[in-house]
């Protein structure tokens, strides 16, 4: 398993930020792509960048610049002929990673605290259902099994709905699971809109107007977050993570916030 953090271990007793890459593409990609969130946060967060389990092809906006990056990877099906497996072994995988990831970063000596999920398109789903289900998890336990407490998410063109990272979890109506193509068609909206699946979390979602998925990156913020814990960036981008230091400052910014307003010290 190869993952990726940042190299400069004066950030070693910083807060932690766990990093979740799109669909086909990987965590080396993601964290070239998010140097400049990087070089903002620097002095106060640890940025650890994460792999997913399931080899892909590379996504068509990564090729243009990272072809020779490979091999590729996702988090979930997106395309017909990504071979179906069974939903509770998609979420271990993607749980088994994650926590491998995390390990590993101690390892390494770092110390700080896992304080958010960061994540841009399939990796921003992700993040957000991991969130969804420890909310869920919260108000039903008391606490998560594994004693992480994420105190926010920055989701990053992420789409609606959130998909089910547990089986054991009743919801109703059922959210989709770990092993579908899980991208909203406007047929299926009523389905999941106004049902109760209502992330509290604090979550900052960013959004590039010229992105050709922003009806859906929309659905995820106001459809499923609520309104009393949700911020929000416009930015003049399409599908990629923003680089220009205006639009960087604008997330750096709002990052801090949700630390401050979240507890981290």
């Amino acid at each position: 398993m190869n993952t990726t953090r940042a190299l400069d271990d004066s950030t070693l007793h910083l807060p932690r930020i766990l990093s979740l890459h799109g669909g086909g593409t990987n965590a080396r990609i993601f964290q070239a792509q998010c140097r400049g969130l990087i070089a903002g946060l620097k002095s106060e967060y640890r940025l650890v960048f994460a792999q997913a389990p399931f080899a892909s092809q590379a996504g068509s906006d990564v090729l243009s610049v990272y072809s020779q990056w490979g091999p590729f990877r996702r988090w979930l099906r997106w395309r017909p002929e990504h071979p179906v497996i069974p939903p509770e072994d998609a979420v271990r995988e993607i749980d088994t990673w994650l926590e491998k990831t995390m390990q590993q970063d101690d390892l390494a000596g770092a110390t700080g605290e896992w304080i958010a999920l960061l994540g841009f398109s399939q990796g921003a789903k992700v993040s957000a259902s991991l969130l969804y289900r420890q909310q869920s998890w919260q108000e039903l336990f008391g606490t998560h099994p594994a004693g992480i407490n994420f105190r926010f998410g920055i989701l990053l063109a992420g789409q609606a709905p959130f998909i089910s990272m547990d089986s054991d979890l009743t919801l109703d109506p059922p959210l989709p699971d770990a092993s579908q193509i899980t991208d909203l068609k406007h047929s299926e909206r009523e389905l999941f809109y106004g049902k109760g699946h209502v992330l509290r979390i604090p979550t900052l979602h960013v959004h590039g107007l010229r992105d050709n998925g922003l009806d859906h990156h929309r659905k995820l913020f106001e459809d499923f977050c609520a309104p009393q814990s949700r911020r929000l960036i416009e930015w003049d981008g399409d599908h990629r993570v923003p680089l220009k230091l205006k639009d960087v400052s604008l997330v750096v910014h709002q990052i801090r916030e949700l630390a401050k307003e979240t507890g981290v010290s």
